[in-house]
């Protein structure tokens, strides 16, 4: 029986409270969480880990077929749940494609979840005319692939300023460079299909847990468009714009994420 504890390198802080469970995204892994998960220490227990692929996960493990789709990602969360045999009141954390990953996971298991919180949430980033504008054109994503193909570190020094916006120039450029250059690049090719070309506005009808949407307000691979047309079509979201650029405020702005987070869990809690 495989060990998923070992195989996604999860890790937990904390004994006691109500859990967070983070996820990270494409070319990502759990340390990117370091700056958010210390305010929430002596409150909740939180749960890490790096999808199979990324991080310091088992590469032994990686499947084509299984990650070659954003449901076998999915996957990974509910068996890492299982594994450490939370049944339920899971708060998933989720940044970038993990918004769409987690979403996934919640239609398949919903009582596992109690909510979603969403940073930097796409469900589709292809523009698909006349109603939604994901932010780039099918071409300018293809070209991208076949950028990694040909020049990969070239590749990952030319996303990483652009994911990490204005606000993240700098260490978050440096981190985000650093870690998609150490993520093997046949991987990082399958993860990256299925990160660009999902389209997952279908589901978002199906999900039946309560959402928070964090969208960066100048946001190149998310357009503020974007997330308001999850809060126009997600049962139960609430929507906050965060007032920075960037997709990667949990790494550039991590006090302001920490705040919407108090806020809406604060909330939730009252509500209960």
């Amino acid at each position: 029986m495989t060990n998923v504890l070992k195989r996604n390198n999860v890790k937990v802080l904390g004994d006691e409270g109500p859990v967070l469970m983070y996820a990270h995204g494409f070319g990502c892994n759990q340390d990117m969480w370091s700056s958010i998960t210390p305010a929430f220490r002596a409150t909740h227990r939180q749960v890490l880990f790096d999808y199979v692929g990324s991080g310091d996960s088992d590469r032994g493990a990686f499947d084509r077929l299984r990650y070659a789709d954003l449901r076998g990602y999915a996957l990974d969360v509910l068996e890492v749940c299982d594994a450490l045999g939370l049944e339920d009141g899971v708060t998933f954390v989720g940044h970038s494609v993990s918004c769409s990953i987690g979403m996934l996971a919640s239609i398949e298991k919903p009582s596992l979840f109690d909510r979603l919180i969403m940073l930097g949430p796409s469900p589709c980033f292809l523009n698909v005319p006349p109603d939604y504008v994901g932010g780039f054109e099918r071409d300018d994503l293809e070209g991208l692939l076949a950028l990694m193909d040909q020049n990969y570190l070239g590749w990952a020094s030319y996303l990483a300023p652009v994911v990490a916006g204005d606000a993240g120039s700098g260490d978050v450029t440096s981190t985000l460079t650093d870690s998609f250059c150490s993520t093997d690049p046949a991987v990082a090719k399958v993860f990256a299909r299925a990160t660009f070309f999902a389209d997952n506005r279908a589901d978002l009808a199906k999900v039946t847990r309560p959402s928070l949407l964090l969208q960066h307000r100048n946001d190149t691979l998310a357009p503020l468009s974007v997330g308001e047309y999850l809060h126009a079509h997600l049962p139960e979201s609430t929507l906050h714009v965060l007032d920075v650029s960037g997709h990667c405020a949990h790494m550039s702005n991590p006090a302001v994420v920490i705040n919407a987070m108090r806020d809406y869990l604060d909330h939730a809690c009252v509500a209960a």
